[in-house]
């Protein structure tokens, strides 16, 4: 089994999905749906802005990628590990980093439990600012 296959599992594996999920395997960052489609388009993959958003939707609703919303607001994705996570993620060129985060973890069920909440679940995003990032910041 390919890692597309598996990346796309139960779904039923159009042309279009495997172009996006090939697309999100050769990237590291959080990318809007967008700059995927425009690197779609690089890759003469023709696949239109329409279905890459709903492509994301659905493989972001199946857990197959990580979505995240930037601090301008805009919808990113990334294919992430499958464990639970929390991403540290740069502002300035956007890469993004998995981090395990047990204290939150703690925090989160403490809370839940202390206002007789059950089922949660929760996302946490750190934004800051990465090391090759700064470094060209600071020579400017």
């Amino acid at each position: 089994m390919t890692s597309t296959e598996s990346a796309i599992g139960s779904l039923r594996p159009t042309r279009q999905r495997t172009a996006v999920i090939d697309a999100l395997a050769s990237i590291v960052d959080f990318r809007s749906a967008q700059e995927i489609h425009a690197l779609l388009e690089t890759r003469e993959a023709h696949v239109g802005l329409a279905t890459v958003y709903r492509t994301l939707q659905l493989l972001s609703d199946a857990g197959l990628v990580d979505s995240l919303r930037a601090e301008d607001g805009e919808l990113t994705y990334r294919r992430c590990s499958s464990h639970h996570h929390h991403h540290l993620v740069c502002r300035g060129c956007g890469a993004a980093v998995e981090v395990e985060g047990p204290a939150v973890e703690r925090w989160a069920d403490a809370i839940a439990e202390d206002h007789g909440f059950v089922d949660v679940s929760h996302t946490l995003e750190i934004f800051g600012t990465c090391t090759a990032c700064a470094t060209t910041a600071a020579g400017s």
